[in-house]
């Protein structure tokens, strides 16, 4: 019977899939971290309506004090605001499914954000 396979594909394809995370996605959750780091709030201030978060376990443990190597990376305060709207931007193209924008905005932003200290 040929049915039956037929049938089966009909039934996945009609199911509900779970949703899963986009790698940009996941982009903009790790960068929205970092703005919330203790190297960002040392160049911006704390911002109204963020928390320092503490405690990445990835995170360097104390920052540097010497200066980057490329001085055209260092972060601004301007800059990271900056930033923090590509991200809105980035989140609105990956809710609509634009893949490659959400992630050349993303490229922008860390860009923008430049070597937090």
């Amino acid at each position: 019977m040929r049915i039956a396979p037929t049938l089966a594909i009909l039934i996945l394809a009609l199911s509900p899939m779970p949703a899963m995370a986009s790698s940009c996605a996941e982009q903009i959750a790790t960068i929205e971290r970092r703005l919330d780091s203790a190297g960002a709030v040392q160049v911006t201030g704390l911002q109204e309506g963020h928390s320092l978060r503490t405690g990445s376990p990835r995170g360097v443990s104390a920052a540097r004090l010497d200066a980057p190597s490329d001085p055209a990376t260092v972060s601004t305060a301007g800059h990271v605001s900056e930033a923090r709207a590509l991200i809105v931007r980035a989140a609105d193209e990956d809710r609509r499914g634009d893949k490659r924008g959400c992630e050349n905005t993303m490229t922008e932003a860390k860009g923008m954000i430049g070597a937090l200290p």
